[in-house]
């Protein structure tokens, strides 16, 4: 069935997030002055270099204090942001247009380093996006997922709709089917990219290497305005992490296993993305998250870049 995903939003006030996290979340709009900057994870690369300057003290150095939410679905992620749950969240482009659509304002404070791929079946003769027409293609419909398959497609020159898209939104369900040979590519993030190349599927394209800003840090404007210091120590904190993990990458290779739940095979096998100082995503990128959100029918106009980005934090535009 296909996954309205424009429609959590209209939920979000009334859903329960059932967080993973160590300690109760308290209500962020009215926590005390000395309350964590709450912030939910995912466990993905992207949330790597904040697990590292949590766990190496690198927020304490900088004066903020921090804590890590971890969720293990979107839905439970926006549905505490929109409680106030948490201050703010590792999300994407996508996520954040529709939260402004739906009437809760986010702004996008930086790119993050996630990496989504297209891989294709073991023992497949095709090598390339090309090689996709006409053939089924396991997606996650409306997200982040289905919008990397689009883009990819695109950027290869073919039209994104000679794809035969398959909604299959639990990942181990579509990693095993695509290991099976029951489809001919799935598109997925880590660790399961990694986990089908271990399996002998190819990856076609990744996000990291193929030019496509969606992986952001955002947060409400209130807790902008209220936390900004806070903030700014957050993100020194993270980029000496992410120079940490860029200069000695396999001395964070057992953290992929302990806070990032990877298998251990794929956490052997996992190849780390180059993590960059924190920056905008281009006008370009969020226009063109925004152009596909129209085509899908998922949003009825698009905002200004402008007016969901919050250009205080890293600056760049």
């Amino acid at each position: 069935m296909k996954i309205a995903y424009f429609l959590m939003f209209t939920l979000l006030a009334i859903a329960r997030p059932f967080a993973q996290t160590s300690t109760s979340p308290g209500t962020a709009n009215s926590s005390p002055r000395n309350a964590p900057l709450k912030i939910g994870i995912f466990a993905d690369a992207d949330s790597l270099p904040l697990i590292v300057a949590d766990t190496e003290g690198l927020f304490a150095q900088e004066g903020v204090n921090v804590e890590l939410v971890r969720f293990s679905s979107a839905i439970e992620r926006d549905s505490a942001l929109q409680a106030g749950k948490i201050d703010g969240a590792v999300t994407d482009v996508l996520a954040v247009v529709l939260a402004n659509q739906g009437g809760f304002p986010l702004r996008i404070t930086s790119l993050t380093n996630g990496r989504y791929g297209v891989a294709v079946a073991p023992g497949s003769a095709i090598t390339s996006m090309q090689g996709l027409e006409g053939k089924d293609v396991a997606v996650s419909l409306n997200t982040i997922i289905h919008y990397f398959a689009d883009w990819s497609a695109a950027h290869a020159g073919m039209n994104p709709s000679a794809m035969r898209l398959v909604p299959i939104p639990k990942m181990p369900v579509r990693l095993e089917m695509l290991l099976a040979g029951q489809l001919a590519a799935a598109v997925m993030p880590e660790p399961f990219l990694t986990e089908a190349k271990l399996r002998g599927a190819r990856i076609l394209v990744a996000s990291d290497d193929s030019g496509l800003e969606a992986g952001v840090l955002a947060f409400p404007p209130l807790t902008l305005a209220r936390s900004s210091a806070a903030i700014a120590g957050l993100y020194r904190a993270y980029w000496g992490a992410a120079q940490r993990i860029n200069a000695d990458a396999e001395r964070y290779r057992s953290i992929l296993v302990s806070s990032l739940s990877f298998p251990d095979d794929a956490a052997r096998a996992f190849v780390f993305p180059k993590y960059v100082k924190p920056r905008l995503p281009s006008q370009s990128s969020i226009e063109s998250a925004e152009q596909w959100l129209l085509a899908k029918g998922l949003i009825k106009t698009a905002p200004a870049p402008s007016a969901i980005v919050d250009t205080s934090v890293v600056g760049g535009w």
